[in-house]
């Protein structure tokens, strides 16, 4: 590590946690053995989790002081970093997750990336990895365009300045400005936040290839549709307060599936025009498999060292890899647009606001 005059900022570390007895104790430990030597506190806001979460961190407070427990009644994330920031004392404030391993160095490369580059949150790609079958397809899918919508923080060598990043290292000073987290947004606080550091300044975030963590995705199907369906709940949300900016990504699954829908409704009423709604349709089902073809086929000599780490009998045959990968892949975009669709309803017929 290389720092002007040897002065190294302090470094506050903030975890929201609901019901994570069985990470939380590795990740508080393996953040306390960093080699830099400046991380003065690490804050844990629980959101009133019932299994020993509570009890876990509350042990290891005893024996290292930096470690604190916040009560977070309102039970979301961003409530939770938002009453960590306002209890923290360190110059830089790092988010990091309870489902996620980070490299040893995660901290000192947050702390080099931000101060060179002069950026207000870094941050590095979300690398996906796996420990079940269903997270291994869903690991599989979000290397395809289908999965991830483009974004450059899914990108593991992309080095450069974006529009959000995964979790953050920001300067305290500068969130406080912004009045920290949206606690209103139902998910998609992070990007939120982002837009909001990106009216201060068009290079306010960076990516860099450099900052490496792992992120284990939903273990089920029924609760990855549950997190897309937030998702595009939290999307909307967000491009309402956030007009300026199109944001055609958060927007694309809604808008292609939207225009599909129009596309039949307008067959129904008009047989005569003889549109090609069943090829669009077959064509719509057919190519997700396609694509998780490709993807396997692409990926088979390194998708299980760089993917798998989980029990090596455990591993998922090529067809179950194959087919719900294309799962996935049909239902991230179905469940989003479904959510998108919910909160416009919501608020542009219903009238319902969630602020």
């Amino acid at each position: 590590m290389i720092f002007a005059n040897k002065k190294y900022p302090t470094v506050t570390l903030a975890i929201p946690t609901y019901n994570e007895s069985c990470t939380i104790a590795n990740i508080i430990q393996r953040f306390l053995a960093t080699e830099y030597p400046n991380l003065i506190e690490i804050f844990v806001a629980d959101g009133g989790s019932t299994d020993n979460t509570q009890l876990i961190v509350k042990k290891l407070s005893l024996a290292e002081p930096r470690i604190k427990l916040i009560h977070n009644p309102l039970k979301i994330q961003a409530a939770g970093k938002n009453l960590i920031l306002q209890e923290s004392k360190g110059d830089i404030f790092i988010v990091a997750d309870a489902h996620s391993d980070y490299a040893p160095d995660y901290i000192e490369r947050c702390v080099e990336v931000l101060l060179k580059s002069k950026a207000l949150n870094v941050g590095g790609a979300q690398r996906f990895v796996a420990k079940t079958p269903f997270q291994a397809a869903v690991a599989i899918a979000s290397k395809s365009f289908l999965g991830s919508g483009g974004a450059k923080y899914r990108d593991p060598n992309y080095n450069g300045y974006a529009d959000t990043v995964y979790l953050g290292c920001f300067w305290r000073n500068i969130l406080i400005d912004i009045s920290g987290f949206d606690i209103s947004q139902i998910t998609n606080q992070d990007a939120e936040l982002n837009q909001k550091l990106l009216k201060k300044n068009q290079k306010a975030i960076y990516i860099s290839s450099e900052i490496i963590v792992w992120y284990y995705p939903r273990k089920t199907w029924k609760s990855l549709c549950i997190q897309y369906f937030k998702y595009g709940r939290g999307r909307y949300l967000t491009s309402v307060k956030h007009k300026a900016n199109f944001q055609l990504r958060g927007k694309l699954p809604f808008l292609v599936i939207l225009t599909t829908l129009l596309i039949l409704l307008i067959d129904l009423i008009f047989p005569q025009l003889e549109l090609p709604i069943k090829k669009i349709i077959l064509l719509g089902l057919f190519l997700p498999f396609l694509e998780s073809l490709r993807l396997k086929l692409k990926f088979r000599k390194k998708l299980k060292s760089e993917v798998w780490r989980g029990i090596e009998e455990e591993y998922p045959s090529y067809f179950y890899l194959w087919f719900f990968c294309a799962i996935t892949l049909l239902s991230m975009p179905l469940a989003h647009f479904s959510g998108y669709t919910y909160q416009l309803t919501r608020y542009r017929i219903l009238r319902i606001s969630d602020w």
